[in-house]
């Protein structure tokens, strides 16, 4: 019989919910962030036997989160940055760290009063190890639609084929990108602002010939105008629209109503990168 041995470990506090208001100007503001704690390193004699000798209790992980709030947040990045050199200097038993956040944005309705925007999410990852530090970032949640300017048409067609080709089609679909960045400073605020930017603008103004086409053109844009970008991952979910007939009831349909359908879904995902 073969040994039997652990394999790769980890373990931390996941989705630690944490509001911070900032109080230092008149006009308040709002940092909403769900962050996730994953620690790596000389952790064997918990799982084998039950030695927490050198465990940092989740607990510990949790509360570290919300003491280091207090001195502020700055940016997703930088806040994660900063919990993954605590973590990793000051524990000999810690090699590595995973650290995530999703930051949740807060619209402004006055001073003091705010409305949660649903448009998208700020994602946030960090990962530390032997090899270094990578950050990566991205948004999730984007849902985006062009009412025109796309068409889907010249695929092959068999037997099992009902898919009519358009030269006029609704496309939409929810974004979520992840990128990674070259080096670790930087300002992050100012980039994540201006990638997303990028984004939405290239979505706006490409005529798609098929959404594979639309989302590279998207990343390309992204990596031309961002040196510190190395690589950037999309992934989008066809949100069909099928147009309805209305036929039935002696009306006419010139491409105005449409069903939304939530699945079944084509994926379409891709990677874009710099050679080198």
């Amino acid at each position: 019989m073969s040994r039997i041995v652990l394999g790769p470990h980890q373990y931390g506090k996941a989705e630690c919910r944490l509001v911070r208001i900032n109080r230092d100007q008149d006009a308040h503001t709002v940092e909403d962030l769900t962050v996730t704690t994953q620690l790596r390193g000389d952790f064997e004699a918990c799982h084998l036997d039950g030695d927490n000798s050198l465990v940092v209790a989740t607990d510990t992980q949790k509360n570290t989160i919300y003491a280091f709030a207090r001195d502020g947040i700055d940016s997703p990045e930088a806040f994660l940055l900063r919990l993954a050199d605590h973590f990793v200097d000051g524990f000999e038993q810690v090699t590595g760290a995973e650290l995530t956040a999703l930051s949740h944005t807060w619209g402004r309705l006055g001073d003091h009063a705010f409305l949660r925007d649903g448009t998208s999410t700020r994602t946030a990852h960090v990962e530390r190890g032997a090899d270094g530090t990578t950050v990566t970032a991205g948004l999730t949640d984007c849902t985006i639609l062009k009412s025109t300017d796309s068409e889907f048409h010249g695929f092959p067609r068999d037997r099992y084929t009902t898919l009519v080709e358009t030269d006029d089609r609704i496309l939409a679909t929810s974004l979520t990108a992840t990128w990674t960045y070259a080096g670790t400073d930087h300002d992050w605020d100012a980039l994540h602002a201006s990638i997303t930017r990028t984004l939405l603008d290239t979505f706006t103004g490409h005529h798609s010939l098929a959404l594979q086409q639309t989302i590279y053109a998207m990343g390309r844009a992204v990596l031309e105008a961002h040196d510190a970008v190395t690589s950037i991952d999309l992934s989008c979910p066809n949100k069909h629209h099928f147009l309805v007939d209305l036929e039935p009831f002696g009306l006419d349909n010139p491409g105005e109503v449409f069903f939304a359908a939530d699945r079944p879904y084509g994926l379409i995902q891709a990677t874009v990168m710099r050679e080198d």
